[in-house]
């Protein structure tokens, strides 16, 4: 089957397209037509005319939004690297699906989706409304052996990427990503400590709450897993299988996903900036269709940030996870959106309309 995956994403990545420059042209005239000061919505005028771009039409659409939540567990956890134990994932991904995490209290708020995807963990969930794609109970811990098979991973990428497909249709314009997992700052700080070829320390943080010590050991369990599989950043699938997780390999595949289907993707933290390197290094053109929303507070964020070329725009130290940081960009571009759209333009207001000098 690994082959046979590897010929289907070689297949479906050729046929991701760069963005529609006469959409994005269009957009651009149009905000430049809306009775206000030229580009007087910065970051959010560029945002949607990326959103135009990918959604190949000046009159884009953000009417029905989603954050995806891919949840799985960690072998690394073994090595004494997170503050709670795999237990917690579970209960957490319940919480999802029960709409009482902290994802689900700011989605309401802008009528937006939270979609969980058990992808990988490690107990049987039995809360109705869990997507069930579960490539297996949690991954293997990275410093004894590989995080998990060179098809698992492969697996898991197509799982997100039939997803994307699969909300598309659906009739969802705009996707967020998020994640739930015991270790996944150490799987992600491990895999941009390769992506970025630089040294664990650089990259890794504290987490959710680790001591001075507890930094220690996962910075030291980072650097033997990388020892002993010699991972290369030209083999992003490689990377991902000796060191990551199923929630980054979701994650990858709904990115990949959301290029092939030409809907945007929202990034949120640390780990969802890491399948964004992953997805983008399969495919380069799919950073097209990424958005940033926050620079979280792991070290590793701004780094991949300076290397996707992306700007984000909320500067609040966030460091919750679940997609929160990537909801809180919602309501942003719903008031951009809701000028665009609604504004009137100096043709309509018989004024003469402010020249590029």
């Amino acid at each position: 089957m690994e082959e046979y995956y590897q010929r289907q994403l070689d297949c479906l990545c050729g046929q991701v397209r760069p963005l529609s420059e006469e959409a994005k042209e269009a957009s651009i005239r149009h905000w430049d037509g809306i009775a206000k000061p030229l580009n007087g919505l910065g970051r959010f005028e560029t945002i949607l005319t990326q959103i135009a771009g990918i959604q190949r039409t000046e009159n884009l659409s953000l009417e029905r939004k989603a954050v995806v939540v891919f949840c799985a567990d960690n072998g690394v956890v073994e090595e004494g690297v997170s503050q709670t134990d795999s237990s917690v994932t579970a209960i957490v991904t319940e919480n999802f699906a029960r709409g009482i995490a902290s994802v689900n209290r700011m989605a309401s708020t802008v009528g937006a989706e939270v979609l969980p995807v058990d992808i990988g963990v490690a107990g049987a969930l039995h809360e109705p409304g869990i997507r069930n794609m579960k490539v297996d109970f949690g991954t293997k811990n990275f410093c004894r052996e590989m995080a998990m098979t060179r098809e698992q991973a492969l697996e898991a990428i197509h799982n997100g990427i039939a997803l994307a497909g699969e909300l598309k249709d659906a009739g969802y314009d705009l996707l967020a990503v998020g994640e739930m997992g015991i270790g996944n700052t150490t799987t992600s700080s491990a895999v941009a400590s390769v992506m970025l070829g630089v040294d664990p320390e650089v990259v890794t943080g504290k987490g959710a709450g680790l001591s001075d010590e507890g930094l220690t050991r996962k910075i030291d369990a980072i650097r033997r897993g990388i020892a002993l599989h010699h991972p290369s950043a030209d083999d992003p699938v490689g990377v991902l299988a000796s060191l990551g997780g199923f929630d980054i390999a979701g994650m990858t595949g709904l990115m990949l996903g959301g290029a092939i289907s030409r809907i945007p993707v929202v990034l949120d933290g640390i780990i969802s900036e890491v399948a964004g390197l992953l997805a983008t290094a399969i495919c380069p053109e799919a950073v097209s269709y990424l958005i940033p929303s926050h620079l979280g507070k792991e070290p590793a964020c701004a780094r991949i940030y300076e290397k996707l070329h992306l700007e984000p725009v909320i500067h609040g130290n966030l460091a919750l996870g679940e997609g929160t940081g990537a909801v809180m960009l919602f309501p942003l571009l719903d008031m951009a959106w809701e000028v665009y759209k609604e504004n009137s333009t100096f043709e309509d207001i018989h004024v003469k309309a402010y020249e590029k000098l």
